[in-house]
């Protein structure tokens, strides 16, 4: 979680950025930012930076983060948020006025791979002085491992320890050997002789006595590289220059420091060759230029549409955030419920709280988050959307992450797909099915290719989860179902997750609505596949009924004494409480709650349907016979 942190795909070596103005009181390791109570909106980062690259193979990748040249003003960001109301704008670096006179650093941290094998990494930091006066700034590339072997399963420990005068041996069990080799930095603070870096190391583990005054484990702790670069204690790091956890110092503070419109520039790279001697310069700036270029060339080929560079730009670096917020993700259900055997018991108690009908889980994979500050773990329905632009660029992560959640160790064994975190039972709108068939249909029209096992697969996964919906969701059996939370915490005037003060039924208008689209989306897949296999037309005909049903029940409850979601002379659909046959109440609060209805649309050509024999024939007895007369829906 540092800044423009990368690491390999289970998190065990970790690469990242941090960054001393001289001015703060702690280096900055991570970007800061407000908790949901301290937000006057939730939770709110309070940085500038920016994702400006990056390809679906992280060939290439380009990060830009503002380090302001004062003091970072943290206290004052927290207490100016605190005073203000929901209806005020939020309180932001740009307000107090810290960039004014381009008195800040602008940081561009771009990472490359070799040509000929992908696990060589380039990085380079370039970090240009806007600013009108020389200013100081120090740059700690920092390289760890994350702390496993504390936990008592693996005593096993990695290490990182210094081989050469600007190169680190890493090793690791199952990663093996590679090297941190640096590189000394050109002078940019008016002196003649390079800046060669520092290598500190310390032990990836909690210093305790700071923060709760207990022993530490360790005698070298992580705050270390604070503690020496920031007070000058050397005796917090260790001086045998191994750890589990390193740095390279490089500081920019000869004289007054780098000079207005001048840059400091960081080079190193992540190795498997032993190699005390200087990097190559031109050959590393080549490799990192010829990357570049090469991500310019794939998103031109993405969008070769006419667009204003703006538009482009604007598209290329939301599809590069996309990238950036890959995760890897690691939660054992076991093992969170249990605790580890060196670590203190968890409390009894956690066995019996949330997730407890979900022992099943073992995630252990990257994944696409919805924030990678906000919000570091999946959401059931984020991780669907994603996948539509996912699937511009990288239609095979698009698909694995849709197949990820069908999995068994992701879906519950009753077919329910996981929400999020902090409530896997909860329940999200069922966009997953609409998510698989766009990713199928984006990745035929621009790769040209159709991923049909793909498609059957996730869809024979599906129907086990509509099901759950029909048996868990549809209260009474009639197509008219309640689902609580949907994803939307800002959608309804009580949390519809809990169940009512009044006693009865909430019957949800967008939990209806999403059931009808996730029938047409069933429908939609399932035609497509009965193009290759004549029984999916059975399927689709199952899924249009479903459909005519669900509609007909949410606008009309054709036969039905009770009175239905659609209110006819507000002509809007509202949620209702049902307390049994006869006595429903609407509630008639208008929100994108009465508008999710309309998402449940499809248009089926007579051309499309006459593909379809066995689908036509179900579609016209199912009209003609007596089933018209059952359904208002089907009645002009």
């Amino acid at each position: 979680d540092g800044i423009a942190g990368v690491s390999d795909s289970h998190g065990r070596l970790n690469i990242a950025f941090s960054f001393w103005n001289e001015k703060d009181d702690h280096i900055k390791e991570r970007l800061f930012g407000l908790s949901n109570p301290q937000g006057v909106h939730g939770e709110s980062i309070k940085e500038a930076h920016f994702h400006l690259d990056n390809t679906p193979t992280h060939s290439y990748m380009k990060y830009l983060y503002k380090l302001p040249q004062a003091a970072f003003p943290y206290e004052d960001l927290i207490k100016e948020n605190a005073k203000r109301s929901k209806k005020e704008r939020e309180y932001n670096l740009i307000d107090i006025g810290i960039f004014d006179k381009s008195k800040y650093w602008d940081c561009f941290i771009e990472t490359a791979k070799e040509d000929d094998d992908p696990e060589e990494l380039l990085f380079r930091v370039t970090c240009y002085n806007r600013g009108s006066e020389p200013a100081k700034l120090h740059v700690i590339p920092q390289v760890w491992f994350r702390n496993t072997w504390a936990w008592g399963y693996d005593a096993t420990k990695p290490s990182i320890t210094q081989t050469g005068e600007l190169s680190a041996q890493i090793k690791h069990k199952e990663l093996g050997e590679r090297f941190f080799q640096c590189s000394p930095s050109p002078n940019s603070c008016g002196k003649d002789d390079d800046i060669e870096p520092e290598f500190l190391f310390t032990e990836n583990d909690t210093n305790y006595e700071d923060l709760w005054g207990t022993k530490n484990k360790e005698k070298y702790v992580k705050d270390a590289f604070h503690q020496r670069i920031v007070h000058g204690n050397k005796k917090a790091v260790n001086p045998q220059q191994t750890g589990t956890k390193s740095c390279a110092w490089y500081p920019f503070n000869q004289g007054d420091g780098v000079a207005p419109g001048e840059c400091a520039v960081v080079r190193f790279r992540i190795t498997k060759k032993q190699n005390d001697a200087y990097l190559d310069e031109e050959r590393f700036d080549d490799i990192m230029d010829q990357r570049a270029a090469e991500a310019d060339e794939f998103y031109w080929k993405i969008n070769p549409m006419p667009m204003a560079d703006d538009l482009r730009m604007i598209q290329r670096q939301a599809l590069s955030g996309m990238m950036w917020c890959k995760q890897y993700y690691h939660f054992i259900w076991d093992q969170w419920a249990n605790g580890d055997p060196a670590m203190p018991p968890p409390p009894a108690s956690r066995k019996q709280i949330r997730n407890v009908q979900w022992k099943h889980m073992y995630l252990d994979d990257v994944l696409s988050m919805p924030d990678s500050w906000e919000y570091p773990f999946f959401a059931a329905w984020d991780s669907a959307f994603h996948c539509i632009p996912l699937a511009m660029i990288d239609p095979e992560f698009a698909k694995k992450q849709l197949d990820l959640f069908t999995r068994e160790w992701y879906m519950h064994p009753n077919g329910q797909l996981p929400a999020y975190e902090w409530n896997f039972g909860d329940v999200n709108p069922p966009v997953h099915a609409w998510a698989t068939f766009r990713t199928f249909k984006i990745e035929r029209k621009m790769y040209g290719r159709e991923d049909l096992d793909f498609l059957e697969r996730v869809f024979q996964k599906l129907l086990l989860n509509f099901t759950w919906w029909c048996n868990r969701k549809d209260f009474d059996g009639k197509n008219v179902f309640e689902g609580g939370f949907l994803g939307l915490d800002n959608i309804g005037l009580f949390n519809r997750s809990d169940p009512l003060p009044t006693g009865g039924t909430l019957e949800q208008a967008d939990a209806t609505g999403w059931m009808a689209f996730y029938a047409l989306s069933m429908l939609n897949i399932a035609l497509e596949l009965a193009k290759h296999r004549r029984i999916y037309e059975d399927i689709a005909s199952k899924f249009f009924e479903h459909f005519i049903l669900i509609s007909d029940a949410m606008s009309y409850r054709h036969g039905d004494k009770t009175k239905s979601l659609w209110n006819e002379e507000d002509g809007f659909y509202y949620d209702a409480i049902s307390w049994g046959p006869e006595w429903t109440h609407q509630m008639k609060v208008r929100s994108l709650v009465g508008l999710i209805p309309m998402y449940a649309t499809l248009t089926l050509e007579p051309q499309v349907i006459a593909r379809f024999p066995q689908f036509k024939k179900r579609m016209d007895w199912f009209i003609k016979t007596d089933m018209r007369s059952q359904v208002a829906t089907l009645q002009a």
